[in-house]
């Protein structure tokens, strides 16, 4: 059994486990896999699937934010250095395209 996921206009709309791709019914369907070890990352319900270079790529959070080589997006500023999850947050502001504590 494998995950597959189901491809329309270049975006992700279904997400099965199935025996195989042709399994799964009509349509377009790829293999992705929980670990993220083919395609970048597990495929979800939203992701764009990018064909040329065969991953699929998360939806983009701020319209600053560009996609980084591992075909992740980042913020045009990186996040400041003492950033610690749960002691030291930082929030993406938009408008002013910085991070700042909430």
């Amino acid at each position: 059994m494998g995950s597959y996921a189901k491809i329309e206009n270049n975006v992700v709309t279904q997400v099965v486990v199935a025996a195989s791709a042709e399994s799964c019914g009509s349509g377009t369907w790829i293999e992705t896999r929980v670990d993220g070890s083919i395609r970048n990352k597990h495929a979800s319900r939203g992701d764009t699937y990018d064909s040329s270079n065969d991953v699929f790529i998360t939806p983009k959070l701020y319209d600053s934010w560009v996609l980084n080589s591992d075909y992740n997006w980042v913020a045009p500023t990186a996040i400041p250095s003492d950033w610690n999850p749960g002691t030291k947050d930082y929030q993406w502001n938009e408008s002013t395209r910085q991070w700042e504590e909430p």
